[in-house]
């Protein structure tokens, strides 16, 4: 999983199939110490997340399991909304 801050939400024009009614966020991949870790990437947003967040997301193939449709074009899904990050 990738922690992650919310920057931005976009509106796509043309939208794949099986993506229909699904919210893309932008967001900046994070360290736990609140710095940018990597360049920022768009995500599909299950958790009705909003910009200022800090989430988690997961990538790659699982990135597609918590959507409608297993099959879509996604790399990047946020699965939840963090409260605090304790760094031991």
């Amino acid at each position: 999983m990738i922690l992650a801050k919310v920057i931005g939400s976009l509106e796509a024009t043309a939208i794949a199939e099986g993506l229909e009614g699904v919210k893309l966020m932008w967001v900046q991949p994070i360290r736990s110490d609140g710095t940018p870790s990597g360049g920022a990437l768009v995500a599909c947003d299950t958790q009705q997340s909003g910009p200022g967040e800090t989430v988690y997301l997961v990538d790659g193939r699982e990135a597609t399991f918590p959507l409608p449709h297993t099959f879509v074009p996604v790399d990047a899904t946020i699965v939840g909304i963090v409260d605090r990050v304790d760094v031991s």
